[in-house]
């Protein structure tokens, strides 16, 4: 007997019961997501802090900002050294992490600084004019 397939089959009877994502809510509290990301709001700024050890190729991160949402993708290596793990606490691997922010942000004002394992992410506050309404120009067209 398959003891992988039987907790397949237990998850699938514990998401039909309890309705479909019911296995998906307690997925973060067993494999917590990468990295961990702290945001401060102030009134026209954030300054998100992701926890990314172990960086030392700053290429290996991708930032994107799309209106309200801020994206992360790289990936968390720690150095080997070798020996036999005795404890493994420290989250490591590919990551692409997606969070909707509080208010939509500038794309063209964004700043990221990196140390001590922290990424550092400012951005500002979109304020948009307070009318988008503008006037359509009319041209008088020839009638052949």
């Amino acid at each position: 007997m398959d003891p992988f397939k039987q907790m397949a089959d237990w998850r699938k009877n514990m998401d039909h019961f309890f309705g479909e994502p019911f296995w998906n809510e307690f997925e973060n509290i067993v494999k917590p997501t990468i990295p961990q990301i702290t945001i401060y709001q102030f009134d026209h700024e954030l300054t998100c802090i992701a926890s990314i050890p172990g960086l030392t190729d700053l290429n290996k991160i991708d930032i994107f900002v799309d209106y309200a949402t801020l994206e992360l993708k790289g990936a968390i290596d720690l150095p080997n050294t070798g020996g036999t793990v005795v404890k493994d606490e420290i989250l490591q691997g590919v990551f692409e992490r997606e969070v909707t922010l509080p208010f939509p942000v500038r794309k063209d004002k964004v700043h990221a600084t990196y140390q001590n394992g922290l990424l550092i992410i400012q951005l500002h506050r979109l304020i948009s004019d307070e009318s988008s309404r503008s006037k359509v120009n009319i041209q008088l067209q020839d009638g052949d």
